[in-house]
């Protein structure tokens, strides 16, 4: 995200989205009754008074919106503003409904009332993040998944079920597992955009998986980061290698492993009853005044108050908590 202009004075922001992360960003900041300015198009109707009717013709206009609703569509990575026009040229009537498809690189104006600290921050950090999403290949002889990491969590790309010979059928499993190496690398270029890949998956056929890449698709081969063994097989797999941390060595400072292993801690001082852990917004609001919060955890979901949002899996834990949590740095009596 590209920072053009901060004036919280003013109240607004200018910014630019520069991929999909971003998007995300802009939809958990985004409100009923803030105004979003940006570029779009609308159907401009010629004047009927002295002419035949006859329809409009679209044209790019600069449009101010306020905003009724805001929509994210995850599958289509797709943010749409629905609201009424503010701010518009003569050719377009204020007040009519109009809904803009935030587009990438192009500038968007977000202008609030006021601006909550948090908002601000979040836009700032997104903007100084240059960390490459990770792509995740679980690879078994039941099938395979490939999944892409996400900021607001994890996207599975392809995902295929399988069942090799057994190893006493030598000669077929061999050639099975030949084509099925094959299926999954030509999965991966289909997704791939050049980012770190991590290898995970139970036994040793993921290590013959990477074998196989570096002598067949060496450009591949060379965003090949890690090789780790998981429990489990499928997306749970991968779920499992966020909730371990062995993502780590390919992305030091991605946010979602640190989410998701902060979550987890949660869990674990719960599950063991310890009083250095709450959650829920009365008893974190009681535990924050008396300055006992080590760290506090927010939902994506809870902020926009929607029950509905997808959230990665540490996300969904967290909204079953009611959507906040918080590590103590000392034990609360309870009331």
């Amino acid at each position: 995200m590209k920072m053009l202009g901060v004036n919280l004075k003013k109240g607004f922001v200018k910014l630019v989205p520069e991929n999909f992360d971003d998007l995300w960003h802009l939809y958990n900041v985004i409100f009923k009754d803030d105004e979003v300015y940006t570029y779009t198009t609308r159907e401009i109707k010629p004047n009927e008074k002295y002419a035949r009717p006859r329809r409009g013709q679209r044209v790019p206009v600069f449009l101010g919106v306020k905003v009724e609703k805001v929509l994210w569509d995850k599958l289509l990575n797709r943010l749409r503003i629905h609201g009424t026009i503010s701010e518009a040229p003569e050719s377009v009537p204020k007040g009519a409904h109009h809904t803009l498809n935030i587009a990438l690189n192009k500038p968007v104006t977000v202008v609030k009332d006021e601006w909550e600290k948090h908002h601000v921050a979040r836009l700032k950090r997104a903007s100084q993040t240059s960390e490459k999403p990770i792509m995740i290949v679980v690879v078994d002889d039941e099938g395979y998944a490939i999944a892409t990491t996400k900021q607001y969590g994890v996207e599975v790309l392809a995902e295929e079920r399988v069942r090799l010979p057994g190893k006493l059928e030598a000669e077929k499993r061999t050639a099975a597992t030949n084509e099925h190496f094959r299926r999954i690398l030509a999965s991966l270029r289909v997704v791939w955009k050049g980012s770190p890949i991590v290898v995970i998956g139970v036994g040793f056929l993921k290590g013959d998986f990477a074998d196989f890449v570096k002598s067949e698709a060496s450009d591949v081969a060379k965003s090949v980061l890690d090789v780790k063994g998981v429990n489990n097989s499928g997306v749970t797999g991968i779920n499992e290698a966020l909730r371990s941390g062995i993502l780590l060595k390919a992305a030091r400072h991605l946010r979602i492993v640190e989410e998701v292993r902060v979550v987890e801690e949660i869990l674990r001082r719960l599950g063991k009853s310890e009083p250095t852990v709450t959650y829920g917004y009365d008893d974190v609001g009681k535990a924050a005044e008396l300055g006992a919060v080590e760290k506090l955890v927010l939902a994506d979901a809870a902020l926009r108050e929607g029950s509905d949002e997808k959230e990665h899996e540490a996300g969904a834990e967290l909204m079953s908590l009611g959507g906040v949590a918080a590590l103590l740095r000392f034990g609360l009596a309870v009331a």
